[in-house]
């Protein structure tokens, strides 16, 4: 999933607002498991009960502004999108497994597949990881690919440092040093529970994405960056704000795109052809 052009130029006073009013009102319908929408007078409310100004939203005849009429946009692009596209592609245990073992039996892979990080009967290949890593494998054209990079993310001008990133990625293409594309991969299949690792992934996409950010906007140089995310029960029954959240991030600059479960099979394939070309093309 892509970010929409019609919000990828928001100023950051638009984020401001989205943030706002998300939290304040709630992401979700309650006992009906939807992403909310929210109206004008909602969103007048939000600033009346947070002693904040409001002309921002409504003009002196009570009509939306240019803001909140782009607000509200927003967020029922949000809401739609995540209600009818994102939650039907996110899969389950037993979902990913059968996937994975399709892939395995089709592909014959020389590509890493990790375990994932649980114990005993809950140790299992990291299903996600490893139908990512398969497919990369399988559409890479024989260029290099570092799976698992075991250091910082560097980028060079004249063959010195520009750039380090602050944080280990979870994949690099075609490898760690002066990377085409970066990614991170957050798959929770085997929790019953909602932890706090959810909202780390969020705040850890967020600083990456900063980072990237003002690479691009500083230097010129643009890394893609991806984030990968699966699990129907953490992410959809559990955690409904946290997908709003990649959704603005998304829509913020701070992503390249989010792939959301069957996305992998649908949108990754051609991501990993684009990276192929474009470094064919010498960057």
């Amino acid at each position: 999933m892509k970010p929409d052009p019609r919000f990828s130029g928001c100023r950051e006073e638009f984020w401001a607002n989205v943030r706002i009013v998300s939290q304040h009102l709630g992401y979700t319908e309650r006992n009906e498991g939807k992403i909310k929408t929210y109206f004008l007078a909602e969103m007048v409310s939000v600033m009346t009960d947070l002693k904040l100004g409001k002309d921002h939203l409504v003009d002196p005849a009570g009509k939306p502004t240019s803001l909140a009429a782009k607000l509200i946009e927003y967020f029922d692009y949000r809401a739609k999108i995540l209600n009818e596209q994102v939650e039907p592609r996110l899969m389950n245990k037993s979902q990913a497994k059968q996937e994975f073992a399709r892939m395995k039996k089709a592909l014959h892979p020389r590509c890493p597949i990790p375990m994932n990080k649980q114990k005993g009967a809950k140790r299992t290949p990291a299903y996600l990881t490893g139908m990512v890593n398969m497919t990369i494998e399988a559409n890479q054209g024989g260029c290099g690919v570092d799976y698992d990079p075991r250091s910082l993310a560097v980028i060079t001008k004249n063959g010195a440092p520009l750039r380090t990133l602050c944080r280990r990625i979870d994949g690099c293409f075609p490898s760690v040093i002066d990377p085409i594309a970066v990614w991170e991969i957050k798959e929770y299949y085997n929790t019953t529970t909602f932890g706090s690792r959810v909202a780390d992934a969020i705040y850890e996409t967020i600083t990456d994405g900063m980072e990237l950010k003002e690479l691009r906007e500083e230097e010129g140089v643009h890394i893609k960056h991806y984030l990968i995310v699966d699990d129907h029960y953490t992410w959809w029954e559990c955690g409904r704000s946290y997908l709003c959240r990649i959704i603005d991030i998304l829509n913020m600059g701070l992503l390249d795109e989010a792939l959301f479960g069957r996305e992998i099979f649908e949108r990754l394939p051609q991501i990993v052809k684009e990276w192929v070309a474009q470094l064919e093309r010498g960057r």
